[in-house]
């Protein structure tokens, strides 16, 4: 959705008569500015006439899966995917629409139907959402127990973007785990100065108190435990600290 853009414009109806195509395009970019706004029944109506304009048009199928996406009942959920599939039929080369339909695909838990999507939009060169994509695919291959192929896909999407901040931290994590630890540190510091020191969530915290710990830090590993205690007080990796605080490991997962 990112990479719809409404220009300024004539009014759709006008060059409806005149230019279907055109009208079709002016309605999808105008219905992606209200699903940002939140007016989703606003979206729903100008993709409506978008859609009776031109059926099999890839991007306004697109947009239409991501508006029932976000509305997010089990109805809307349902009916979503049957627009990711006309999207992709209508243009298999709509890297766009491949990586939206990887992303409902990952939310619903069809993983490996998800990384067919994702990985198809990660590899498509000149898309330039294309490292969101290669992110998403690394997650699910965690979430398999993937970790060679997760590796391998951060650090692509690192390469497409050097500021991937969800590849730095991920690949923080993997290289404290495999014991690399200078790897580790360079690239959980390369986070921090990307998202900021006060920016980082109970996740990001906790990879870093393991690696200052790994890296016998004990002031650098205190200041962490502290504002992960006074931020995230109750989230799971504060009370995984707590219950491996004394703990001789030398890698706490």
């Amino acid at each position: 959705m990112s990479a719809i853009f409404v220009a300024g414009c004539q009014a759709p109806a006008t060059i409806g008569k005149k230019d279907p195509e055109k009208a079709v395009k002016i309605r999808t970019q105008l219905a992606a500015e209200y699903i940002k706004s939140g007016d989703l029944d606003s979206a729903k109506r100008t993709l409506d006439q978008a859609l009776e304009v031109d059926s099999r048009d890839s991007t306004a199928n697109m947009m239409m899966g991501v508006l029932l996406q976000q509305e997010g009942s089990k109805v809307s959920m349902d009916k979503a995917e049957s627009y990711f599939k006309r999207a992709i039929s209508a243009d298999p080369k709509n890297a766009q629409a491949r990586n939206n339909y990887g992303t409902y695909l990952y939310q619903i838990e069809r993983y490996n139907d998800a990384l067919e999507q994702l990985n198809v939009a990660g590899t498509t060169l000149g898309y330039d959402q294309r490292y969101r994509a290669l992110e998403n695919a690394g997650r699910i291959y965690l979430k398999l127990g993937d970790v060679v192929n997760a590796e391998k896909t951060f650090k692509q999407a690192l390469q497409v973007n050097r500021d991937s901040y969800i590849s730095m931290l991920e690949l923080s994590e993997i290289f404290y785990l495999k014991q690399q630890t200078a790897a580790a540190t360079q690239l959980y510091e390369q986070f921090v100065r990307s998202v900021g020191q006060k920016n980082q969530g109970a996740r990001a915290l906790w990879i870093g108190i393991r690696i200052a710990r790994a890296n016998s830090d004990p002031m650098g590993t205190q200041v962490l435990v502290n504002q992960l205690r006074a931020l995230f007080p109750e989230s799971p990796e504060y009370q995984r600290y707590l219950q491996l605080q004394h703990s001789t490991e030398a890698v706490w997962k």
